[in-house]
């Protein structure tokens, strides 16, 4: 990447031009002035060749459906009261611990070394202590099966109040899975990927025990690094051996002091921790809200740097496709149009999107039927849709060739295992078709398919449903704090496994149960799980909607969108 001319004038000739008073906010929270820039790129693409039309999701075609409705007062109020209830016995506790009355499990210091500076921050393990152990047999659930459409659990019980637990020797059969990121149904132990798996086991062994740099470059790293470009479509890509570090370990190689980093306030813990280690300036933009973003790039241009008021080195723009806790896909024209009007660049991370979304499973760029080409940097995971491990960084040449020399995760990390990059190979290969089989086709459509169902049968439950229409995250609100656990414990009842998130890893008020469509799930079993969902929801008193009839973003799946897609 190179320096950003921050410092010349912020006009573009690819973009639209703005009223001379600032763009109008719209409902939507972007600006007037880039739906109509949107209209015109679209013009232009018409006639352009190769590059794919508008369809599933553009922003002139059908409409951009997201539900984010808001709490009813009453929900929120109630909320609050719960957790500060749950406070003040936290308190209560603590105090009879003190005092030797009631055992604490947690971890403490030593009493001799009570005049240290603590290795434990006694406070700020209140709510591990005090909130988090009443629900905690809800998470960590140690699996035995592979976490297809259905999976195995080990049953375990505690005796201490979620402390300890305990194996009872039992195994709880099919229990159907809402949790995993298995959007594809790739995660399985049987068909072409799990045998393509074993075989390159036995001819490559399991561990690399070397880095790329030296001798853990194997040629299935190579082949596969060149089927995920020409997958993306794009000139180049590399892999890492953890999704997480993918993001964190190359953020830094990009930026550093002296460079701007224009964050979403919802983007994952690993591109935060990436933006952090960079040394570079952070400022976060309200979600999905591009009057935000555009009044920081406005700023950044016209004010520079803090105090000498340079201009900075570059500006890098970072957003996920699928935000994997809302459910919402990235408004990635109006983002697309900011970066080129005011020349910064893009890094986008497609963990969840890759895969998921558009018609031929080539992320959120595909679904909006823009250029691969203008996002500068495209990031992505092999842990979801593919069923593997690992992530991968792909964008031109140039770029790719100065990570492999500056990446922290390239120089020092351990190559991939042999297994996981062959199942990567074999699963990109079969949603591509160059297996020559339409497998691959039809998960994508599956998925798509689930995805619309599930959500509009939530929706006339009565629940509320963040997200996007077309987002495999379905985000469920449960809001107080003694429905997560309850939740979570009623559906294993009923024999499915779901994922519940509360605070602090949501808003306070904001707790919910997070489902994950798979491609994998029949009909049959989705309906199973929504019939326990409504049940459960009648139980808990879940169905706060004062939307009792179909949404108006939400609308029945498309077939044509899935249909004749030329390669």
């Amino acid at each position: 990447m190179t320096d950003s001319p921050a410092s010349k004038a912020a006009s573009n000739g690819g973009a639209c031009p703005h009223a001379r008073n600032g763009p109008r906010q719209e409902r939507n929270g972007f600006p007037k002035s880039l739906r109509l820039c949107r209209r015109e790129q679209n013009r232009d693409q018409d006639g352009e060749e190769g590059r794919a039309a508008p369809h599933h999701g553009g922003w002139c075609g059908r409409p951009f459906g997201e539900s984010f409705e808001e709490t009813p007062m009453l929900v929120a109020v109630l909320t609050y009261v719960g957790y500060g209830i749950l406070t003040v016995f936290g308190y209560l506790r603590d105090f009879l611990r003190h005092w030797k009355i009631e055992r604490c499990h947690i971890a403490r210091e030593k009493e001799e070394q009570k005049d240290f500076v603590p290795l434990y921050q006694d406070f700020e393990n209140f709510y591990t202590r005090n909130l988090y152990m009443r629900i905690r047999d809800n998470w960590n659930r140690p699996i035995c099966s592979v976490p297809g459409a259905k999976m195995d659990l080990m049953e375990r019980v505690s005796h201490d109040y979620n402390w300890t637990f305990e194996y009872t020797g039992r195994v709880v059969k099919d229990v159907i899975n809402l949790g995993s990121y298995n959007y594809l149904g790739f995660a399985e132990n049987t068909g072409r990927c799990a045998d393509a798996a074993a075989e390159v086991s036995v001819t490559y062994g399991v561990g690399v025990a070397s880095t790329r740099q030296e001798i853990g470059n194997l040629d299935i790293h190579e082949e596969m690094e060149k089927l995920v470009a020409e997958f993306l479509g794009v000139e180049s890509a590399m892999a890492f051996g953890m999704g997480f570090a993918t993001n964190s370990m190359n953020i830094p190689a990009l930026t550093g002091k002296g460079c701007l980093i224009l964050s979403d306030e919802l983007n994952h813990a690993s591109l935060v921790l990436g933006a952090r280690l960079s040394g570079s300036t952070i400022r976060v933009f309200k979600h999905n809200n591009m009057q935000s973003l555009e009044r920081l790039l406005r700023e950044a241009i016209v004010h520079g740097q803090p105090r000498t008021h340079r201009p900075w080195k570059k500006i890098l723009i970072v957003v996920e496709g699928i935000y994997s806790m809302e459910g919402s896909i990235v408004r990635l024209p109006e983002v697309m149009a900011l970066k080129k009007r005011y020349r910064a660049y893009l890094y986008l991370d497609e963990a969840h999107s890759i895969g998921a979304l558009g018609p031929r499973g080539r992320g959120v760029v595909e679904y909006f039927g823009l250029d691969p080409r203008d996002v500068d940097v495209m990031m992505g995971t092999f842990t979801k849709s593919f069923g593997a491990a690992g992530g991968y960084i792909a964008g031109k040449r140039e770029l790719i060739d100065y990570l492999r020399c500056h990446s922290h995760s390239a120089v020092y990390a351990t190559s991939m295992s042999p297994p996981v990059v062959e199942q990567i190979i074999t699963s990109v290969k079969c949603i591509m078709g160059d297996d020559g089989a339409t497998t691959g086709r039809s998960r994508v459509r599956q998925l798509a398919e689930n995805t619309v169902y599930f959500r509009r049968r939530l929706q006339e439950m009565g629940f509320i449903i963040y997200g996007n229409d077309d987002s495999p995250v379905v985000p469920m609100m449960l809001y107080m704090p003694a429905k997560i656990g309850a939740f979570g414990r009623e559906m294993l009842r009923r024999n499915i496994g779901v994922v519940v998130v509360g605070f602090p890893a949501t808003p306070i008020i904001e707790s919910r149960a997070r489902f994950c469509i798979s491609a994998a799930h029949s009909r049959d079993l989705l309906d199973r799980a929504l019939t326990a969902i409504s049940e459960v929801g009648d139980l808990l008193q879940l169905k706060y909607s004062r939307r009792r009839v179909q949404l108006t973003g939400a609308r029945p799946f498309d077939d044509a969108v899935y249909d004749d897609i030329d390669d």
